[in-house]
C-alpha cells in the first residue's frame, strides 16, 4: 500500500482497490472558486481529467508509440536559442529533430531536462535529480512505454502476457512524459489498461479522428463490460462516475444552455436517476444503451442556432472544464516534495495543451488557471516556499496583460473574477493580521503578498465590470496599507488582552488596576516591535506607517481604559494609578507619531488629530449616565413581566386598560422624579439621553401591545372561478331542499351567531378574543394620553442647565407616531376578526347563499347593531371613532367578497340588483347613524363609493359587461386569459367585471365565458 498525500487514495496497484483517505484540510479562508459537483469527488474529477488527457494525446499524436514520444532536451543558453512566445506558464512545443531541435538521439527515446524554460521564467529552482531518480521497473509494465510494443525492431502484440517478455526487457529506464503524467495523476495499471482498450476499439479504422469528437464517457460505457472489472461493485462505481460526468457536462454545466423542454435531456436524467439504484445495461442492443447514445449524441452535437455543427461539446461547459483542467495542472508538482515543480513541466504543459479543444480552454484561461494552481499550492503546502508565491505574482502579471484585451469571453471574465477574488481574500486575511501571520524570518513573504493583492485588486477594478468594490478597495494603495496596519494591530492588541485574562467580574478593583497597568506596558512593547520590524517594510507603500500604528494602539488602549472607568463610578487610588500609567503610554505613542511624521506634508497633524486624549470623564457625569439605566430597570421589568403574564383584562370599568400600562407609567414617573432629586445640575444632553431611554421602553411596550397578528389571517382564500349555468346541479338541489322561510344554521361554535327567525332574540357575536383586542386599543390610548405629563416632567425642573443655542423640544414625537400606527393596526385586526371570524355565519357563510331573496342582510345588520353597542361600551371615547371606521371598512370588504368571491353557492341575476343595492344602503345607514356621529357621513359615503360602483355592475346587461371588459389577452390556443386578481376591486377593474360575469346566472354570460375562456361549469 502506497500512501498518497493531500486527500488522495491508498492505492493497491494489484487489485485496484481504492480506500479514500481523509482530505488534507484547506485553509479556511482560501476557498476553491467553484462549488463541488454533485456525485463527483476530487478523485473522480482527477481520474476523468486523466482520461481526457490520455484520449487527447493518444488520438492526436499516437501517444504511447515510440515514434511520437515527447523527448527532453538539455537547456540551451540564450545565445543558442530564441525566446519562445507566450507567457512563462504557457505550453510550448518541445524541441525535437522534427521541429528544428537538436538532432542528438535520445537514449531509450527519452532525454532528461537540464533546465526548464517555464521554471526559469517563473524563477523556480531545478530539482537537480539524476536520471536514475525517476525510473520504471520494466519497460513492459507500462502501456505507454514504447518498449511495450517494440523490442529491437520486432513488433509484439500489446495483448501479449507479461510473462512472455524476455528478461532483457526488464531493464530500468527513464520515464516518458506520458508516464510521468500517469504517475503524477496516480493512475493504476487496471484503469490505464481499460482506457487504452477503449481507445483502441473506438479508433479502429478511424485513426484520423479528432479527440474533441470522442465523447469519452459514452465510449467507455460502450466498450467496457462488467467482465473487465474485478467485481460488480467496482464496475458499478466506475459506471456511476461516467454517468455523473455526462450529467455534469451535458445537463448541469452544458456549453450551450439547455431548453427546459429538451426531451433528450429528460431521457438522460431518467437513465442517470435509474443508475443510482442499479447497474444499467450497456449491451449495444439494449434499449437503455440506445436511448443513452441517442440522448448523449443529440445533446453534445448541438449548436447555439440549431444549425449542423462539427464541434462536439461534452466537457467544455463552464465551470466543469476549468475544474478538470485545474486537476490536470495540479500534476506538475513533485509527489515527493509538493513545494517543487517538476523539471519536466514544459513537456507536461505541452501535452496538456492537447486537451484544450476538448475542454474549451484558451491561452488566457490557461494562464489564469496556472496562476491559481501555483498560488493554491503555495497555500496548501503551508506557505513555506516563497518561490511559489513569487511565481504566482509573475503569472499574475501575465494575467494583467491578458485582462486588458478587448472582446474578452464572458466566461473568462467570470473566471477572472472568482479566482482573483479568492486569492485576494486569502492574502488580505493574512495582511489584516500580519502580526500573527509573519515574523522576522518571513517578512519576504509579506513583501510579495502586498503587490499580489494590489495587482489582483487593480485587475478586478479595471477589467471586471460587475465587480463590487469593497470598503478596503475604495482607498488607494497607501490607504489600503493603512487599513491593514490598523486591523493587524487591533487584532494583536485583542490577543494580548485575551492572554492577559483581563478584567472579569470576580476581580477586585485592585486586581483590575494591576492588569490594566500590565496591559499598558505590553502595548508599549508592541508599538516598539511594530516600528522595528514592520514599519520599515510598509514605508514603501505608506510614508507614516509607524504613526498610524501608534494611533491605532492609542485608540485600542483608550477603549479598555474607558471600559474600566465605566465599571468604577467613583475615583479611587486604583483608578489614579491606571491613569498615570496610561499617561506614560500616551507620551510614548505621541512621540512615535511625531518622529514618523516630521517629513510628512502636514507634519502629521491629520494623524495626531485622531488621537483622542486619555481624559477622565467627570465622575458625576458618568454617575448620572449609569444611574439612568439603573433607575429605568424597574420599568423594563414591567414590560418583561407583561410579555409573560398579560391577559388583556381591564383593570376596572373606570380604567378599561391593562394593569401593566398603569404600572409602566407609574414606574417611569418615579424614575423622572428621582432623577431631578439629585442635587446637581443636569445638562440638556443628559435629559435628552434620559428621554431616549424612556422612549425605547415605551416603544418596546407599544410593539408588544400591537403584536396581535394580521388582518389578512382572517380573510378566507378566494375560491376558484367557474361559470354559473342556470340549470346547475347545486341550484336544483338547493331549491328542492330549501323551505319556504330560511333560517340561519344554529351552531355550537361560540364565534358564530344564534338567531331564531321571526323573533327579536339575538345577541352580539363579539368573541372574547375580539374584546381583548379592544382592551389593547384602550391601553394604547392610555399610554398616548400620558406622554404630555412625561414631557412636562422632563422640561420644567429647575435643575436643568439650559443652553441658549440648544433649547429643549418635544421628546416623544416618535413615540406618538408609533402608538398611532399601532392603534391603526390593532383596530384593523379587531374589525376583520369580528367580521370574518366572529360574524362569519351571518356574513360570508350565509349572505346571498342560494338566492338573494331568501338570504338578505337583515339578520346580519341586527347582529352588527349589538356588536357596535358592545364596542362603544368597552372602548374609551378616544378609541371608538377609529375602531368603528375600521369595522365599517371590514364590513364593506366582506360585502364585496360575497358578491365577487362567494364561491359556487352564490349566483346572481340582474333582477337581484335592486335588493342588493337596498341591502348595502342599509349597511351604510347602520354606520352613519350609530354612535352619535362616530363616523362622519361624508367618510361613510367616500368609503362606500367603491362598493356602490361594483353593485352598479350587477344591474348592467351581460352585453354591457362584456363591452366593459375591454380588450382581452389570448393564449397560444386562442383561449382568453382571465384578468389577474389585483386585490383592489372596482367598477373599472377588469378582474371585477370578469367576476360579475362568472357569478351572473344567465345563458349569455354562461355562453360568453364558455366560448371565450373555456371556463369550467359548476358541478
Amino acid at each position: 500500500m502506497v500512501l498518497r498525500t493531500h486527500g488522495e487514495y491508498f492505492q493497491d496497484p494489484t487489485n485496484h482497490i481504492h480506500v479514500p483517505s481523509p482530505p488534507a484540510p484547506r485553509p479556511k479562508d482560501l476557498s476553491f472558486p467553484f462549488r463541488d459537483i454533485d456525485g463527483l469527488d476530487h478523485d473522480d474529477l482527477r481520474m476523468t481529467a486523466y482520461e481526457i488527457f490520455f484520449t487527447a494525446c493518444r488520438s492526436s499524436s499516437g501517444l504511447g508509440r515510440s515514434t511520437s514520444i515527447v523527448t527532453f532536451y538539455p537547456y540551451e543558453s540564450g545565445e543558442n536559442r530564441s525566446r519562445s512566445p507566450g507567457s512563462p506558464g504557457s505550453p510550448r512545443s518541445p524541441r525535437s529533430p522534427r521541429n528544428g531541435g537538436s538532432p542528438r538521439s535520445p537514449r531509450n527515446g527519452v532525454r532528461m531536462v537540464v533546465m526548464s524554460r517555464t521554471k526559469k521564467a517563473l524563477g523556480l529552482k531545478m530539482l537537480k535529480r539524476t536520471p536514475s531518480t525517476r525510473r520504471t521497473n520494466s519497460c513492459g509494465s507500462n502501456p505507454l512505454s514504447p518498449g511495450r510494443y517494440y523490442n529491437n525492431g520486432n513488433s509484439m502484440s500489446p495483448r501479449a502476457p507479461f510473462s512472455s517478455l524476455s528478461n532483457n526487457w526488464r531493464t530500468r529506464r527513464p520515464l516518458t512524459s506520458a508516464e510521468i503524467m500517469r504517475q503524477q495523476m496516480k493512475v493504476s495499471d487496471g484503469i490505464d489498461n481499460r482506457l487504452r482498450k477503449t481507445l483502441m476499439r473506438t479508433l479502429v479504422g478511424q485513426m484520423g479522428r479528432r479527440a474533441n469528437t470522442i465523447i469519452l464517457p459514452l465510449e467507455l460505457l460502450r466498450q467496457l463490460k462488467l467482465s473487465e472489472f474485478n467485481d460488480s461493485n467496482e464496475y458499478y462505481i466506475w459506471q456511476k462516475r461516467q454517468l455523473k460526468i455526462l450529467e455534469a457536462g451535458l445537463l448541469i454545466h452544458p456549453f450551450i444552455p439547455l431548453d427546459k423542454t429538451n426531451t433528450f435531456a429528460r431521457c438522460l436524467r431518467d437513465i442517470i436517476h435509474d443508475s443510482e439504484v442499479k447497474l444499467i445495461d450497456t449491451n449495444k442492443n439494449s434499449q437503455t444503451m440506445k436511448t443513452l447514445c441517442n440522448s448523449v449524441f443529440s445533446l453534445s452535437w448541438r449548436s447555439s442556432n440549431g444549425a449542423p455543427t462539427d464541434v462536439c461539446h461534452w466537457a467544455d461547459g463552464y465551470p466543469l472544464n476549468v475544474i478538470l483542467y485545474v486537476a490536470l495542472l495540479r500534476s506538475i508538482f513533485d509527489l515527493k516534495d509538493e513545494t517543487c515543480v517538476l523539471d519536466e513541466v514544459d513537456e507536461l504543459l505541452e501535452l496538456m495543451k492537447k486537451t484544450w479543444p476538448i475542454l474549451g480552454i484558451t491561452r488566457l484561461i490557461h494562464n489564469l488557471c496556472f496562476t491559481w494552481v501555483l498560488f493554491e499550492q503555495y497555500v496548501m503546502t503551508g506557505q513555506v516556499e516563497n518561490d511559489l508565491l513569487s511565481a504566482s505574482l509573475t503569472m499574475l502579471n501575465e494575467v494583467s496583460v491578458d485582462s486588458k484585451k478587448v472582446d474578452k469571453d464572458p466566461i473568462y471574465v467570470d473566471l477572472l473574477s472568482v479566482m482573483l477574488n479568492s486569492m485576494k481574500t486569502w492574502s488580505e486575511n493574512r495582511l489584516l493580521d500580519y502580526h500573527d501571520s509573519f515574523n522576522k524570518g518571513t517578512l519576504g513573504l509579506m513583501e510579495n503578498i502586498l503587490p499580489l493583492v494590489f495587482s489582483a485588486t487593480k485587475i478586478l477594478e479595471e477589467d471586471v465590470l460587475a465587480y463590487t468594490v469593497t470598503d478596503i478597495e475604495k482607498y488607494d494603495t497607501g490607504n489600503k496599507v493603512d487599513y491593514y496596519i490598523r486591523s493587524s494591530l487591533s487584532n494583536a492588541f485583542a490577543k494580548m488582552l485575551d492572554n492577559s485574562n483581563m478584567i472579569n467580574e470576580s476581580m477586585t478593583l485592585q486586581e483590575e488596576s494591576e492588569k490594566l497597568i500590565l496591559l499598558a506596558k505590553g502595548t508599549g512593547e508592541l508599538a516598539l516591535r511594530e516600528k522595528a520590524m514592520f514599519s520599515t517594510l510598509l514605508k514603501k507603500w505608506h510614508p507614516i506607517s509607524a504613526g498610524v500604528a501608534a494611533v491605532t494602539l492609542h485608540a485600542c488602549y483608550g477603549k479598555v481604559l474607558r471600559q474600566f472607568l465605566a465599571a468604577n463610578s467613583m475615583i479611587s487610588n486604583e483608578t489614579i494609578a491606571v491613569l498615570q500609567r496610561a499617561d506614560k503610554l500616551e507620551k510614548v505613542l505621541v512621540n512615535m507619531v511625531v518622529e514618523d511624521t516630521l517629513e510628512y506634508e502636514d507634519g502629521g497633524k491629520t494623524v495626531v488629530r485622531e488621537m483622542v486624549p486619555y481624559e477622565v470623564d467627570s465622575v458625576l457625569l458618568r454617575y448620572l449616565r449609569q444611574w439612568i439605566q439603573e433607575s429605568l430597570k424597574r420599568a423594563k421589568d414591567v414590560v418583561h413581566t407583561a410579555k409573560e403574564t398579560e391577559t388583556w383584562n381591564p383593570k376596572s370599568k373606570s380604567e378599561p386598560y391593562a394593569q401593566s400600562a398603569l404600572d409602566l407609567i407609574q414606574e417611569t414617573k418615579v424614575a423622572i422624579d428621582s432623577y431631578f432629586d439629585i442635587p446637581i445640575g443636569v445638562s440638556q444632553d443628559l435629559v435628552r439621553e434620559f428621554a431616549y431611554a424612556v422612549e425605547d421602553i415605551l416603544h418596546d411596550y407599544t410593539n408588544f401591545v400591537a403584536s396581535c397578528g394580521s388582518k389578512q389571517s382572517y380573510v378566507p382564500t378566494l375560491p376558484p372561478l367557474t361559470r354559473c349555468g342556470r340549470n346547475s346541479k347545486f341550484i336544483k338541489l338547493w331549491k328542492m331542499a330549501a323551505p319556504a322561510a330560511c333560517a340561519p344554521v344554529i351552531t355550537a361554535n361560540p364565534n358564530e351567531v344564534n338567531i331564531e327567525e321571526g323573533t327579536n332574540c339575538s345577541r352580539p357575536s363579539t368573541s372574547r378574543g375580539t374584546q381583548r383586542l379592544y382592551i389593547r386599543l384602550n391601553t394604547l390610548h392610555y399610554i398616548l394620553s400620558q406622554l404630555h405629563s412625561l414631557q412636562k416632567s422632563l422640561t420644567i425642573s429647575p435643575r436643568i442647565l439650559f443652553s441658549p443655542k440648544n433649547r429643549l423640544g418635544s421628546y416623544f414625537d416618535q413615540t406618538r407616531h408609533i402608538i398611532q400606527s399601532a392603534t391603526q393596526h390593532v383596530s384593523e385586526v379587531a374589525a376583520y376578526r369580528l367580521i370574518f371570524l366572529d360574524s362569519n355565519s351571518v356574513f360570508y357563510n350565509s349572505l346571498y347563499v342560494g338566492d338573494v331573496e331568501n338570504s338578505r342582510i337583515a339578520p346580519a345588520l341586527k347582529i352588527m347593531k349589538h356588536n357596535l353597542t358592545l364596542l362603544t361600551a368597552i372602548l374609551t371615547d378616544r378609541a371608538q371613532p377609529l375602531a368603528t371606521k375600521e369595522l365599517m371598512k371590514a364590513s364593506f370588504d366582506v360585502f364585496l367578497m360575497v358578491l365577487l368571491a362567494g364561491g359556487s353557492s352564490r349566483n346572481f341575476t340582474r333582477l337581484d340588483h335592486n335588493m342588493i343595492e337596498d341591502d348595502f344602503k342599509d349597511l351604510k345607514k347602520l354606520f352613519s347613524t350609530h354612535g352619535d356621529g362616530l363616523i362622519v357621513e361624508d367618510v361613510v359615503d367616500r368609503e362606500a363609493e367603491n362598493v356602490e360602483g361594483v353593485v352598479s355592475l350587477m344591474g348592467r346587461t351581460t352585453e354591457q359587461l362584456v363591452d366593459d371588459l375591454g380588450t382581452l389577452v389570448y393564449d397560444e390556443n386562442g383561449v382568453g386569459v382571465a384578468p389577474a386578481t389585483t386585490g383592489k376591486w372596482s367598477s373599472t377593474d377588469q378582474n371585477t367585471i370578469f367576476r360579475v360575469l362568472c357569478y351572473r346566472n344567465e345563458s349569455g354570460a354562461n355562453l360568453f365565458l364558455k366560448k371565450t375562456f373555456q371556463l369550467a361549469k359548476r358541478g
